[in-house]
C-alpha cells in the first residue's frame, strides 16, 4: 500500500501561474534598447539562462553575461520588471493550493530558475505569498535544475519530506519523468479540472 500524499508541490509556469516568453523579452528589450531578437538570443540560445539555472551563475555573474552578449549594462530591476510583467498568476490554481494547504498537505514550489528570481520572487510574483512563504525553490539554489533527480531530492529534504509521500505537478513530461525517477509520484499538468480529479486519486479530494 502507497503512502498517502502528504506534500504537493508545483511547478511555476505553466501550472501556478502563466507566463509569456514574448512579452519578457519585449519588455526587457525596451529597457535596454536593444531589439527584441538579441535580447531572445541573448537569454535562450546563449546558455547563459541554462547556466544560471543550475545554479552555475550567481546573480552578478548573470547579469554581467547577458551584459557581455547584448553589449550593455543589464539592470537587476529592469530584469525583474520584465519577469514580472510575463508572469500572471492563475488565482484557480491558488486557490486549490491554499485548500490543500488547509487540509495539513504541504504546498511548495520548484521552478527552473536562477539565483535573481530566488532573491525577488516576491517582486515577480507577490500573489503567491505569503501561501509559499519559505517553500518557494528555485533550482540555482539547490544546484541542479528539473529533470535532474537531484533537483527534487535536494528541494525535498529542505522541506523535510520524503519523495514516497510527495506529489509532482508540471507541465513538462521530462519534468515528471524526473520526479518519478527520484521516486516521487506525478501528474503532467493540463487543466485546473484534470488536476482535481487526478488529486482524488491521491485521496485528495
Amino acid at each position: 500500500m502507497k503512502p498517502p500524499i502528504g506534500c504537493v508541490l508545483f511547478d511555476l509556469d505553466g501550472v501556478l501561474a502563466d507566463y509569456d516568453r514574448g512579452v519578457r523579452v519585449a519588455t526587457l528589450a525596451r529597457h535596454l534598447d536593444r531589439s527584441a531578437e538579441a535580447v531572445h538570443a541573448a537569454i535562450y540560445a546563449s546558455g547563459i539562462e541554462d547556466a544560471a539555472d543550475a545554479g552555475r551563475l550567481d546573480t552578478p555573474a548573470y547579469l554581467s553575461a547577458l551584459g557581455r552578449e547584448l553589449d550593455c549594462r543589464v539592470d537587476a530591476d529592469a530584469w525583474v520588471d520584465a519577469r514580472r510583467s510575463a508572469t500572471h498568476v492563475r488565482q484557480p490554481m491558488l486557490a486549490l493550493a491554499g485548500a490543500l494547504r488547509e487540509r495539513g498537505i504541504t504546498v511548495a514550489v520548484l521552478s527552473n530558475n536562477g539565483s535573481l528570481m530566488a532573491e525577488r520572487w516576491p517582486a515577480i510574483a507577490p500573489a503567491l505569498f505569503p501561501l509559499f512563504e519559505g517553500r518557494a525553490f528555485c533550482s540555482a539554489r539547490l544546484g541542479a535544475a528539473k529533470p535532474v533527480p537531484a533537483a527534487y531530492l535536494r528541494c525535498l529534504q529542505t522541506l523535510a519530506m520524503l519523495p514516497a509521500t510527495t506529489l509532482f505537478v508540471d507541465d513538462n513530461a521530462a519534468n515528471i519523468d524526473g520526479a518519478r525517477e527520484a521516486g516521487l509520484a506525478g501528474h503532467r499538468f493540463v487543466d485546473r479540472p484534470t488536476l482535481v480529479g487526478a488529486l482524488a486519486g491521491f485521496g485528495l479530494d
